[in-house]
């Protein structure tokens, strides 16, 4: 297949510079210009808008349909566990979907089954149905991002485009739809009070429910889109017939030209050969191997700051506006490393970056630990969450434009399972270390401290993040580009982005 003039060049025909491996608005714009991709970001918006509306409204929901004071006070918990429990179970299994399945496909099924789920949510409106169908809704979702991860580096021109798309999908899922999801589940839930109605016309009760069918609408019309205008999501993964170590195949493409055969279960691998495969090549592959070393490491400090947050703001006499502060300080200085991480890409390689990331975030931490004062702590918090969204932001490219087709899907996966299962452990177990650590006197300088149980779970969190980030770092390092005028692709998992970010030519099919 050809691409068309106005489609732009195919890969390998841009130059090698730095400027043109990372994102800046021009990139961005670029990447936006790409039809397949801006509609892949549209139908992540719906999906998205979707998530958020419908975890606001099955809270609301499950607290209306409460029976007792306890059923009140968990109505979240229960709701949260119901999002967090698939991610822990079937990710790897989703994984396998995406790499062996019709990406397309699973992603139309997936957001048809989403809308189905949360209709029936609405019309059965029992609190038991609330907890079993928003668990099966999350299914459906774990199955649907390794999918839609794995396949948008298929749907861009070059392999330096993927961090820029890394970058819209970040601000598109954490920052718009956020917005959108909430401002709906507001105007929903307070169109009684707007427009004056009885509280017997249709109750809270019935406000929440039509909450989570406008959900439903959300992912009945991202499944009509993806079914109707997004043909070059079709195929399944490439195999590099080479193995993790092996020869590239033959004919390899990046962009839109790159579709693959349609899937034939009769002559494809078996998911238990699958399953084989993915742990060998991240047992075989450094940079995938300290990618997840290093990210383990940043999100068991993340969890431990998480869980601890609320204690430790108690510490420093600050109250629950301290709380909300650092919060608040955290997800600025997540936002900032996002941001920041494509000029700092500029001038270090994605694999250097990574392991420097998590190692600077640490060192943050550290003095999180230490910090007397909330003065001290908020900024302390912002360098921490700079430091964890530059290594997210890097992680999510090296993935991209690394980690070669046939293995994406489940790279993907265990990335997005990771996220859940080492954060959501350390939330939970964080609680539990600082009561059983309690507070402790100590002298220094001749000076008498009451130390709670958050300092040492938070100096605990940084060593742990900084040992992790240091085994990256090394895991990583040989595979980046001892070049520094250009990127690096040395040890480029992906042979195609390799190929294309060199300048060299590629065969398309």
């Amino acid at each position: 297949m050809q691409i068309s003039a106005d489609e732009g060049p195919v890969a390998g025909e841009t130059g090698t510079s730095r400027e043109a491996d990372t994102p800046s608005l021009a990139s961005i714009r670029e990447v936006l210009a790409v039809p397949a991709f801006r509609r892949l970001w549209i139908v992540t918006g719906l999906c998205s808008s979707g998530d958020w509306l419908a975890l606001s409204g099955l809270a609301a929901l499950a607290s209306t349909l409460a029976t007792s004071a306890a059923g009140v006070n968990f109505a979240f918990s229960v709701v949260l566990f119901a999002n967090l429990l698939p991610g822990l179970l079937f990710a790897p299994i989703a994984g396998l979907v995406a790499d062996r399945f019709d990406r397309r496909t699973v992603m139309a099924v997936a957001d048809l089954a989403r809308c189905a789920l949360l209709l029936s949510i609405a019309v059965v409106n029992t609190y038991w149905w609330i907890a079993v169908g928003g668990f099966l809704v999350q299914v459906a979702t774990t199955m649907w991002i390794p999918s839609k991860d794995a396949a948008l580096p298929r749907l861009l021109r070059r392999p330096e485009q993927v961090a820029p798309a890394a970058q819209l999908g970040l601000v598109m899922t954490y920052g718009i739809t956020i917005v959108v999801g909430g401002g709906l589940f507001t105007l929903i839930t307070g169109a009684g009070t707007v427009f004056g109605l009885p509280g017997d016309v249709i109750g809270m009760n019935g406000l929440t429910r039509i909450a989570i069918v406008v959900a439903a609408l959300f992912y009945l019309a991202s499944a009509a889109t993806i079914a109707t205008v997004l043909p070059e999501l079709s195929g399944t993964a490439r195999a590099n017939p080479g193995g993790p170590g092996g020869a590239p195949p033959a004919t390899t493409a990046v962009g839109p030209e790159a579709e693959a055969e349609p899937v034939r279960p009769a002559t494809g691998p078996g998911l238990g050969t699958m399953l084989r495969d993915s742990v060998g090549y991240v047992r075989d592959t450094p940079i995938v191997r300290g990618l997840l070393i290093g990210m383990m490491g940043a999100l068991a400090a993340g969890g431990a700051v998480v869980g601890s947050a609320q204690p430790y703001a108690l510490s420093l006499l600050g109250g629950q506006a301290a709380f909300g502060l650092l919060l608040l300080a955290a997800f600025l200085g997540l936002v900032t490393g996002i941001l920041a991480a494509p000029r700092l890409a500029r001038r270090l390689s994605h694999e250097r970056l990574f392991g420097l990331a998590v190692v600077a975030a640490a060192g943050a931490l550290v003095l999180v630990a230490f910090s007397p004062h909330l003065a001290v702590s908020l900024p302390a918090v912002v360098f921490t969450g700079a430091g964890a969204g530059t290594a997210f932001l890097t992680g999510v490219t090296i993935i991209g434009a690394r980690v070669e087709d046939s293995m994406r899907g489940r790279v993907n996966a265990l990335y997005q399972s990771m996220l859940k299962v080492v954060l959501g452990c350390s939330v939970a177990l964080t609680p539990l270390l600082v009561t059983v650590i309690g507070q402790r006197p100590v002298t220094l300088w001749g000076n008498d401290f009451l130390i709670d149980g958050t300092r040492p779970v938070i100096l605990g969190g940084a060593l742990l993040a900084a040992v992790a980030g240091l085994v990256a770092h090394r895991q990583m390092r040989d595979n980046a580009d001892p070049d520094p005028d250009g990127p690096d692709q040395e040890g480029s998992v992906d042979p195609a982005a390799g190929e294309a970010a060199r300048g060299q030519p590629t065969l398309s099919r």
